[in-house]
């Protein structure tokens, strides 16, 4: 029924909902959780997102969240429901996800979209690949920046280290859009970065992406800092003069 209202308050603009992405450590807090639920070190590094969804102890749970985007897009008519699989680490990950999906009835097609979080360095490094099953991605820059970095924001002794703006991060990121935007497949970004750092926005609309996400608090300013970005960029090709990027951006390799 949220699914439904969401849809039906923005149609005919497409509405992507994120499948499930609870952590154990999350799923073990609620009532009976402990009794199904492990107990993992790295909870962030475990058993969630994709690698749940054909795990025989949470496909059928799965399966429920496919049938009730079914039943939004087909019951209600509300067409604009699409779908998006966060963390998935592997290729074959990603070909059982979708075979399960259409198995209940949800086929890629040109009114359904199926979108991929990008927050693994798998997803930037083997982007030709999940190309293949796809339509676009959404950069999870928090997650994103914590696996190329091996540094949990969220513990205080290494929390120092974490920065979206590391070139390592940057050179995953430009990767990515280069290999989406040379299949076809579009590029988003959501996370915090966007909204704190007006030098890594410059940054992702330099590099290509199609569409950025940031708090509410900041989305005027955002829309005048690309307007005028873009503005730059247009007089800098039409004048053959103007910022020279970092050389480093580019993984360098040639000889």
């Amino acid at each position: 029924e949220a699914f439904r209202r969401i849809c039906a308050a923005f149609y005919p603009r497409p509405v992507v909902m994120r499948f499930s992405d609870f952590k154990s450590s999350e799923y073990r807090e609620l009532k009976g959780g402990e009794k199904y639920e492990p107990v993992e070190p790295s909870a962030l590094l475990g058993w969630r997102g994709a690698s749940r969804y054909y795990d025989p102890k949470y496909i059928e749970a799965f399966r429920l969240e496919v049938r009730a985007v079914k039943k939004v897009r087909e019951e209600y008519g509300l067409k604009n429901l699409w779908v998006m699989i966060p963390f998935c680490r592997r290729v074959d990950e990603l070909e059982k996800i979708i075979k399960i999906m259409e198995e209940e009835g949800l086929r890629r097609g040109p009114d359904f979209k199926v979108w991929l979080m990008a927050e693994i360095p798998s997803n930037c490094l083997l982007a030709d690949k999940f190309n293949k099953y796809i339509d676009g991605y959404s950069i999870g820059s928090n997650d994103l920046t914590m696996t190329i970095l091996g540094c949990d924001r969220d513990n205080e002794t290494v929390a120092h280290l974490f920065d979206e703006r590391d070139l390592a991060v940057k050179r995953a990121i430009r990767l990515l859009i280069k290999l989406a935007h040379r299949d076809g497949k579009t590029v988003s970004i959501c996370g915090q970065a966007p909204s704190v750092y007006p030098e890594f926005t410059e940054f992702l609309v330099r590099s290509g992406i199609d569409s950025i996400s940031v708090n509410p608090d900041v989305v005027v300013q955002t829309r005048k800092l690309v307007a005028s970005i873009e503005q730059r960029i247009m007089i800098e090709k039409a004048t053959g003069r103007g910022i020279r990027e970092d050389p480093d951006l580019d993984i360098p390799l040639n000889d």
